[in-house]
């Protein structure tokens, strides 16, 4: 069986393994920076700061049947402020033309631009690889959480929600568009350019050129990176797209991943939100999935996958979940559809 949850101190050894599996950008493989992250999203869920930049929160998906953590995903209430902007490059295009020749050219450019009153962000979505591929639709799960939390909790994020995907890499795990562009105005390699920039943008707006970057100008390998996703990246956007979020025709500065967006209100998981009291009346549930999250003792949010039926003011789970989750008459169940 498995669980989703918001983390807890325990859990910190198995995020540990995991980030040294995949790329985990949100939690790199460092013991003292996945501790830091994880004591502050313990204190998130109790008492989240009124500054929403300061409030991240972490949602594991932990497989019950070794009490291990094999998922992780991440709600970063505002992303962009006066103290550590949000920063993009605009996708746009300028028309060039000659009368003389009787010539003209349409150019791709890009535009660094910054954002210091940003959205709430959602990204560090990481599934063991062991676990890709299950018939539990595991990483839809650990994705969907985060919906599911956000549709409980709106004044707790901006009206906006926003995710920024990885874009393709080439054979050599790099990025195309930063060894065309970032290396040759900042000096360093990707990754420490993304360690620095956890704690300080400075160096993006003093160094990073200010005015168009014609595309033309780049190699054809970074021209094609600019807005396009990995091949292990395209069930999220696929999934992102489903649910209304938009490309919002600007990407990240170091890799050219897209940056895709949506109002809280309008994303159809938070719009289909069903709640009701539990009844353990038997009664024929029908094959509709949800994603349930109820009060639990030992964490401050818990979710499970389940089949349900919500009837007027009451919901009803199957027999074995209630049992096996000891789940109590009247408990109060909040729902996304699955």
């Amino acid at each position: 069986m498995f669980i989703l949850r918001s983390v807890s101190i325990n859990d910190i050894n198995d995020l540990y393994d995991l980030s040294g599996k995949v790329l985990f950008l949100n939690l790199p493989h460092n013991l003292d920076i996945i501790t830091s992250k994880v004591k502050r999203s313990l204190e998130c869920f109790e008492h989240p700061s009124q500054d929403l930049e300061d409030n991240y929160y972490y949602f594991v998906l932990e497989d019950l049947n070794i009490n291990t953590v094999i998922g992780v995903s991440m709600i970063h209430a505002q992303h962009g402020t006066e103290k550590e902007p949000h920063f993009y490059l605009s996708v746009g295009s300028e028309h060039k033309y000659s009368q003389t020749i009787n010539t003209g050219f349409v150019h791709g450019t890009l535009k660094l631009g910054l954002e210091t009153n940003g959205p709430t962000e959602i990204g560090g979505l990481v599934l063991h690889p062991d676990y890709r591929g299950n018939p539990s639709k595991l990483g839809k799960q650990i994705s969907f959480v985060r919906f599911l939390y956000m549709a409980q909790y709106p004044k707790r994020f901006k009206p906006v929600i926003h995710s920024e995907l990885m874009p393709p890499f080439d054979n050599d795990g790099k990025s195309p568009l930063w060894e065309a562009i970032g290396r040759q105005f900042l000096n360093m390699n990707y990754d420490e350019a993304d360690l620095l920039s956890r704690n300080n943008k400075e160096f993006i707006l003093s160094l990073y050129p200010s005015e168009n970057i014609y595309m033309t100008l780049l190699p054809y390998e970074a021209r094609n990176a600019v807005g396009k996703v990995g091949k292990d990246t395209e069930p999220v956007k696929n999934m992102l797209e489903k649910i209304g979020f938009n490309y919002t025709n600007e990407v990240d500065p170091f890799d050219g991943g897209p940056h895709y967006r949506a109002n809280l209100k309008d994303i159809k998981l938070v719009k289909n939100q069903v709640s009701g009291k539990l009844s353990l009346d038997e009664k024929d549930i029908g094959p509709k999935e949800y994603l349930i999250s109820f009060e639990s003792e030992k964490y401050p949010f818990v979710a499970v996958r389940t089949i349900a039926k919500f009837d007027n003011d009451k919901v009803y789970l199957p027999t074995k979940l209630i049992a096996s989750l000891n789940l109590k008459e009247n408990l109060e169940v909040v729902a996304i559809p699955f």
